[in-house]
């Protein structure tokens, strides 16, 4: 019998003989020479992408935090999340700078490889200790360490100890961006969009030997790029408190059995502290 062909049944004598059909295999039908369009469907609407499939939160949704206001000058539009600022010479201005900024939305704030910095300083200042992370020696982990903060700590203040190479500075840079956080840098810092640079000025408070070292007058210059690349010069007196005057003189809070510290004469040529203001028992940093 020849392939391709089968026997129904053998032929019966006195009987119709049954027919032999062939059986015969269907030819696979040939491949598309090319990619074949195929038509949406009218009745089928693509599900809206959910907030997880866009990607992460746009900075823009997220206000920036606030600065002190005698720095609104330099910083109309407060601290941007996502930036990065160097602020040199006065670690009075960047603990005022952190404790404006956490305050208002109660945010947290981090300090890496700052170890001069003081806690009760900080905490006269206005800084909520409560919601302050303190790394005083990263050690050879420091990008690991500000990554990791950077992460989910709103302002990250990045001392002169922390040893970092210019490509982790970048990368650090980029984290902030993409997190929505705020980098504050008290060392030079190369890419940062705002740089403070603070020189030192006038002492006041101390009388003809008596007094304590009250305020400090200070000039600050503003650099960096976009925006801030036309350099702009304030001056303020430290410390700096959240709810200060123009001037940057503390809004007056007597400590409880003492008569409430006098403005500073804002003419002649050398003002001096009120009496109650030179006996006040507290110490602050001012500079």
């Amino acid at each position: 019998m020849r392939s391709g062909t089968r026997a129904v049944d053998a032929p019966v004598q006195g009987a119709t003989a049954l027919a032999v059909v062939p059986v015969v295999d269907p030819a696979p039908a040939p491949a598309p020479a090319g990619p074949v369009a195929v038509p949406d469907l009218p009745d089928r609407q693509q599900a809206p992408r959910s907030a997880a499939a866009r990607g992460p939160v746009l900075l823009t949704d997220r206000p920036p935090l606030a600065v002190p206001p005698a720095l609104a000058p330099l910083l109309p539009d407060g601290l941007r999340r996502g930036s990065t600022t160097a602020v040199l010479g006065s670690t009075s201005l960047v603990l005022a700078m952190v404790a404006a900024a956490c305050t208002a939305r109660e945010a947290w704030a981090a300090v890496v490889g700052q170890p001069t910095l003081g806690l009760l300083a900080a905490a006269q200042t206005g800084v909520a200790l409560e919601r302050l992370a303190v790394v005083p020696q990263p050690g050879v982990d420091a990008p690991t360490v500000v990554a990791a903060l950077l992460d989910g700590i709103d302002v990250v203040v990045v001392g002169p100890g922390t040893h970092l190479a210019d490509a982790d500075r970048r990368r650090l840079m980029a984290r902030a961006r993409d997190r929505g956080s705020v980098l504050l840098a008290t060392a030079p810092w190369p890419g940062a969009g705002t740089v403070l640079t603070v020189e030192g000025g006038r002492w006041t408070g101390v009388g003809e030997g008596d007094g304590r070292l009250r305020a400090h007058e200070v000039q600050i210059t503003r650099t960096g790029r976009g925006s801030a690349g036309r350099a702009q010069d304030l001056r303020v007196v430290l410390p700096l408190e959240v709810g200060t005057d123009p001037y940057g003189l503390p809004a007056g809070r007597p400590a409880a059995g003492r008569p409430a510290a006098l403005p500073a004469q804002q003419a002649g040529p050398d003002p001096v502290a009120d009496d109650g203001a030179l006996l006040a028992p507290d110490l602050r940093l001012v500079g």
